[in-house]
């Protein structure tokens, strides 16, 4: 696993951050989604980079904490990429990626 973006939480409830791959090097916002949706499968936040969403994150708890279960795609992308966003000691969020 490794880093590969960090975020800070504002009092809305949006993230701000970058994302950094050796693909993508971009700024990125976490959105709340429309609170109207009722779909259980609907996302938490979504993942906006230069006005164009590029993914969608999930509220997940596990034993010990909550963090965000994060989806980002691309049609530049050969697949999609799989992360977590967890908060840290220092109130900074990291994004964590995985396959």
């Amino acid at each position: 696993m490794s880093q590969i973006g960090s975020f800070t939480r504002s009092n809305d409830g949006t993230y701000t951050g970058t994302i950094k791959t050796l693909a993508i090097d971009a700024k990125a916002r976490l959105v709340p989604s429309d609170p109207a949706s009722t779909s259980e499968k609907a996302p938490d936040l979504r993942v906006i980079v230069s006005g164009v969403e590029i993914g969608a994150a999930w509220r997940r708890t596990s034993k010990d904490r909550t963090y965000h279960s994060v989806k980002l795609d691309d049609p530049s992308f050969n697949a999609p990429i799989y992360a977590n966003l967890f908060e840290g000691d220092n109130g900074e969020l990291a994004l964590i990626w995985s396959r």
